[in-house]
């Protein structure tokens, strides 16, 4: 898969079935879209192409939608940039379009964006959702776009919105999904767990000392985080898979006020400083607490291993 992040600086040599959106997540649905796209570009020997774009709009459009955090505004991201090119690579997109959303960007005609499409992928065919809409004042809706597509030369195609056990998948939903810790809702939207991946950094080798040493990840900022507590998951280390138990907190029974995200593998020893470690969160155990002794503490971070490794253990995955 290719990635380009300027349009007006593509020469391509095949036509191309496109689709346009944030994609944060790539969850069922849009799986279920590219898969389709994809399908279809095949069949015609055409080139299958995402465009999306990076921040949010939501970021540039609503910023009192956002959070802040580390002294500006940002929106709160299901997938990073490099994690959602990773998932569309494995579904088979062949170019990926990363575009820069800023204020310009939104001012845009849906016109003249369409026109530089056209002209830069060879565009036979644009998917989109049936609530779509693109341009200056989302002027780009459906009716505008299949009257453009007459114009410049592409069809139109609407795709319906995925339904899960009645429910509508979307992004929006499997941010509020984790954000409430409901990680088994979130995962079942997504199509896979919810994961992070941060780079192990120094701690203070508390949990070593306890008996359960941690690595504690460095996250984006802008990344979304289940609420505070105790998980079941898994850790990834390079291709090894492992059982993991996941603390999200400030250690209130130590004092501490800096939330972390700190990381037990199962079954691991080794040194994982420096390294990018990928956290599936499973399963919520309990809310964080505090705990009158440090005995009382280590009693629970036992009973933490042990529910965690029967929840993995049930699932099928590493224990």
């Amino acid at each position: 898969m290719r990635i380009i992040c300027d349009l007006a600086r593509l020469g391509v040599s095949l036509d191309s079935v496109v689709t346009i959106g944030a994609f944060d997540g790539v969850h069922l649905g849009h799986q279920a879209l590219i898969r389709q796209l994809v399908a279809r570009a095949q069949s015609h020997h055409w080139q299958a192409v995402v465009i999306t774009f990076h921040p949010h709009p939501s970021e540039v459009l609503a910023p009192t939608s956002s959070v802040e955090q580390t002294g500006r505004m940002v929106s709160l991201y299901l997938t990073t940039p490099a994690e959602k090119a990773a998932i569309l690579e494995r579904l088979g997109i062949d170019l990926l379009v990363v575009l820069a959303f800023t204020r310009q960007t939104a001012n845009t005609q849906a016109r003249d964006f369409l026109a530089q499409v056209c002209s830069s992928l060879r565009m036979r065919e644009l998917w989109v959702g049936p609530h779509f809409a693109l341009g200056r004042d989302r002027q780009g809706d459906i009716p505008t776009l299949r009257a453009l597509g007459c114009v410049l030369g592409f069809e139109l195609r609407v795709m319906e919105p995925l339904l899960s056990e009645g429910e509508l998948v979307t992004s929006s939903r499997i941010r509020e999904l984790v954000q409430a810790g409901r990680m088994r809702e979130a995962a079942r939207l997504l199509g896979r767990s919810y994961s992070i991946v941060g780079k192990v950094v120094q701690g203070d080798h508390r949990g070593q000392l306890l008996g359960f040493p941690t690595a504690n990840l460095e996250v984006r900022a802008e990344r979304i985080m289940p609420p505070q507590g105790v998980y079941a998951g898994y850790a990834c280390v390079g291709q090894q898979r492992y059982g993991a138990v996941m603390n999200i907190g400030v250690r209130p029974t130590f004092g501490n006020q800096e939330c972390l995200l700190e990381v037990h593998l199962l079954d691991f020893a080794g040194d994982l400083y420096s390294t990018d470690l990928t956290v599936e969160f499973v399963d919520r155990l309990r809310p964080e607490m505090k705990f009158d002794s440090v005995q009382a503490l280590i009693a629970q971070m036992c009973k933490d291993r042990d529910q965690a490794r029967d929840i993995l253990a049930a699932e099928g995955g590493a224990h």
